[in-house]
């Protein structure tokens, strides 16, 4: 296979794959259940253990680099034939879900721009127009991978350094509206009722959560231009969204109290923008939110497409989606992907689903 991706792709495309949607409402949803300590608690335990996680995928691109199949071929090289099919194939379904999630956040933030109480054009991303426009999107995203994936890869740089102004400029205006005395409210959270540990279980629902796509340099690691990389690219993804969400998180509790923050609608950073710099702040986190999720929709749509390409040169899944085109694309793969999330768009239109449905 063409070894292509450098350090700066493979780079962007994990940490593109974790910053999606949540980091925009990561505010109010850590300050709906727990309190400051909590918070740092939970952060610091998380982030130990996603560093570990890190180190634990740098090694083992080193001491094993011709597993470079990703999660699947480390599931079948540990437990055989049968845990690794089951990892490629689960992995697989996941990634789907979440490309449909993407579409329907994708166009619920266009409502923001487009929606009045009059006129619900794009809604809750699960209306009619919506549906065509996320169909529009799914088939031009198809067509850009169809191009090579270090084509699609080279656009997600640019993507991910796009995504990162905003919330950029939401950590610079946090900084300077920072407030100790606002922080340091109700520290420990007597207000909610729940002792801190219960608090600091809470967090790591959310703080787990939002790590996911941490693999997706492995996952790829087969078009690396260099195995190393892989590990580097984990791990400098990995450091770059913890400090991201560190910053995102704690100065907005010093920004508002944590009480007034967890009523805040979501996406919660939209409202806090609004506090710090007016009507426009929202227009800029609901645009960023945009470029946000479509970037980490194309990520997660190369992972996708990667999975059951990789299955099958390893005999786990049909060959048949093992065939590439003349641009070293994983095109049957890509093809059983995108026609899968197509059917799935249809489904959120017929059902009335919106982005919380598909979560749970």
């Amino acid at each position: 296979m063409e070894k292509k991706l450098g350090l700066s792709a493979l780079t962007a495309l994990v940490l593109s794959s974790m910053l999606g949607a949540g980091v925009f409402s990561l505010p109010q949803n850590m300050a709906a259940v727990a309190s400051p300590s909590a918070l740092l608690i939970g952060w610091g335990i998380t982030g130990v253990g996603i560093l570990f996680l890190a180190f634990a995928m740098l090694l083992l691109t080193r001491i094993r680099p011709e597993l470079d199949g990703g999660i699947f071929t480390y599931a079948r090289e540990g437990f055989g034939e049968l845990i690794g099919f089951c990892s490629a194939w689960g992995y697989w379904l996941c990634a789907v879900v979440a490309n449909v999630s993407y579409l329907v956040i994708v166009f619920s933030a266009l409502s923001f721009f487009t929606d009045t109480p009059e006129l619900r054009l794009f809604g809750d991303g699960n209306t009619w127009q919506s549906i065509v426009g996320a169909s529009v999107l799914l088939w031009i995203v198809h067509f850009l991978v169809l191009r090579g994936v270090q084509t699609a890869a080279g656009i997600n740089l640019a993507a991910t350094l796009a995504k990162l102004l905003p919330l950029g400029a939401f950590i610079a205006l946090a900084a300077i509206a920072f407030r100790m005395e606002t922080f340091r409210l109700d520290f420990s959270g007597l207000a909610l009722g729940v002792p801190v540990w219960e608090q600091v279980k809470n967090t790591m629902l959310i703080t787990l959560w939002v790590f996911i796509g941490v693999e997706g340099a492995v996952v790829v690691s087969a078009r690396a231009r260099n195995k190393q990389d892989v590990g580097r690219a984990t791990l400098l993804a990995v450091l770059s969204a913890l400090a991201v969400y560190l910053l995102v998180t704690l100065l907005s509790l010093g920004v508002v109290p944590r009480s007034e923050l967890a009523e805040i609608r979501n996406p919660s950073m939209a409202g806090l923008m609004v506090n710090m710099m007016g009507s426009w702040g929202e227009i800029v986190i609901a645009a960023g939110l945009i470029i946000s999720v479509c970037g980490a929709y194309l990520s997660w749509t190369i992972m996708a497409a990667e999975v059951p390409y990789l299955a099958a040169t390893h005999k786990a899944f049909p060959r048949l989606f093992a065939r590439t085109n003349k641009n070293n694309a994983p095109s049957a793969s890509l093809w059983l992907t995108n026609v899968s999330v197509q059917a799935s768009l249809v489904l959120i239109w017929l059902t009335g689903s919106d982005y919380n449905t598909l979560l749970t």
